[in-house]
């Protein structure tokens, strides 16, 4: 870090680079790539196991970290995403990535870091900096005096080499429930019923996700190569009545132990039931019982039904803190490309998927929900793209939208990246603010002016006068900084 200071080379870090849909290893301006995949040390004290604390390096992946508590018997989930058992936890815990576990926002869930600054000089969380290195830190986020951990999320004043997570316990029952919405027209009064569970029970259901049809067949239905780029409505109507795809999917995750399971499925019956006919539980039990009894049946609908329990399967996996691969599929959703038959190789940026994600926020209610999906709708549909929509819970107030444009790198590139601005510029002039950016518009961000910015900017050139790291992400250079701004560890 100091050789590089002292020569004035920018450095990119990466944890292992598979940020996909985000820039993955692609830094915004050009710069040496710091890749810190090799750091991969997985550090639990034995007077802590009992804690759910864990300390990761940039290399550990989901994957790793799932494997490493099985391996001790440990009872903890890991804070598993769809990006697949093969993405660090670090690296998403900085981006402040969200998953369906009851640790729905992963940021929240580091409670130290440790971070070499631009001078070389590293920085310690509080409490463990007043500790003496055979002392046990006390697991306390906040720590005592400013809180500057925070400073190290989406930011670029510093490489995160250490970080500490706090893990939640894996409860006696997971279950996943499902529901459908028969008609587009409910979306509204299913937004609101989800608000109303989130709100009425914390800790107990985790990231309640409603997927749109297009979404919805993208998990279920390979793509129909007769279609372009976008999908007729016809068409996509008939696809659903096919595989039995609603307007509106629900899934959702129930989190207890038995003696209060019971009492919280009535809970979410009596909330969801109005909007949908039918509230659905699974168990790993019961959805392995269903996949042996379709198997003993024939027919080419009770083969569709048995690969769908397959995915639903790999699907409660990701619920209960077992990372799996069963989204990816999606990067490769488009005309005249197939994922690989073996699901353990894929790999979007290698098979030169292109896939960016457009990620609003959007107030927990009804209408707001309407006006985002709406305008996602329209502007996807403008440039030939599929609008796929995810709306994902994040807590009783409000939600992710999650929107993947899908394309081919080599001759829709331009096309998408028209798209995904135009989604970023005007859905801002309407209130939907993205929690996140692809390395395609951190200029939206690195360019605004203001006190907020502008103190970003000073903290940038305190910390990092001549601009080293990360270069052009999220936070622009500082007054008097020869740089360009940008980045995170």
């Amino acid at each position: 870090m100091v050789i590089a200071s002292d020569a004035g080379v920018p450095l990119y870090p990466i944890s292992t680079g598979r940020n996909w849909g985000y820039g993955s290893r692609l830094p915004p301006v050009d710069s040496v790539v710091l890749d810190l995949g090799r750091l991969a040390r997985i550090d639990i004290r034995s007077d802590e196991a009992d804690l759910g604390l864990v300390t990761v390096e940039p290399g550990v992946t989901q994957g790793q970290l799932s494997r490493h508590l099985d391996d001790h018997g440990l009872p903890f989930m890991v804070p598993t995403t769809g990006a697949g058992p093969d993405c660090s936890l670090l690296g998403n815990a900085l981006e402040r990535g969200f998953g369906i576990t009851p640790a729905t926002d992963h940021f929240a869930a580091v409670a130290a870091v440790t971070v070499v600054l631009p001078d070389g000089s590293l920085y310690e969380s509080p409490l463990r900096a007043l500790s003496s290195p055979d002392q046990r830190v006390p697991a306390f986020k906040w720590g005592i005096g400013p809180y500057l951990d925070g400073l190290f999320g989406q930011s670029n004043l510093g490489v995160v080499v250490r970080m500490t997570l706090q893990l939640v316990r894996r409860p006696e029952r997971v279950e996943a429930f499902v529901f459908n919405l028969k008609r587009d027209a409910d979306l509204e009064a299913a937004v609101d019923a989800v608000r109303g569970l989130q709100q009425s029970l914390p800790g107990l259901v985790g990231g309640i996700n409603l997927l749109n049809r297009r979404r919805g067949l993208s998990m279920f239905a390979p793509y129909p190569d007769d279609e372009g780029r976008l999908i007729s409505d016809p068409r996509i109507d008939a696809m659903g009545r096919e595989h039995g795809v609603a307007p509106w999917l629900g899934i959702g995750g129930l989190y207890a132990d038995s003696a209060v399971a019971a009492g919280a499925r009535r809970a979410i019956r009596r909330r969801l039931c109005p909007v949908s006919r039918m509230v659905t539980f699974f168990s790993h039990d019961r959805v392995r019982l269903l996949r042996r009894v379709a198997g003993w049946l024939p027919g080419r609908k009770v083969a569709v039904q048995r690969e769908r329990l397959g995915s639903f399967e790999q699907a409660l996996d990701i619920m209960v803190g077992r990372p799996r691969r069963v989204a990816l599929p999606l990067a490769y959703w488009r005309p005249g490309f197939r994922p690989p038959e073996n699901t353990e190789a894929l790999d979007p940026d290698r098979d030169r998927c292109g896939l960016m994600w457009y990620a609003p926020l959007v107030p927990l209610d009804g209408a707001a929900a309407r006006r985002a999906t709406d305008f996602v709708e329209r502007t996807c549909r403008k440039h030939g793209f599929n609008p796929l929509i995810t709306l994902t819970a994040l807590s009783g107030s409000v939600a992710d939208a999650t929107v993947p444009l899908l394309f081919d790198p080599d001759t829709e590139a331009e096309a998408a990246r028209a798209c995904y601005l135009e989604l970023v510029d005007e859905g801002r002039k309407l209130g939907l603010q993205p929690y996140r950016l692809n390395v395609a518009a951190m200029d939206r961000v690195t360019a605004q002016e203001g006190p907020t910015w502008d103190l970003a900017r000073r903290i940038k050139h305190a910390v990092d006068p001549r601009g080293i790291i990360a270069p052009g992400r999220y936070v622009a250079a500082g007054r008097g900084d020869g740089g360009e701004g940008g980045g995170g560890a």
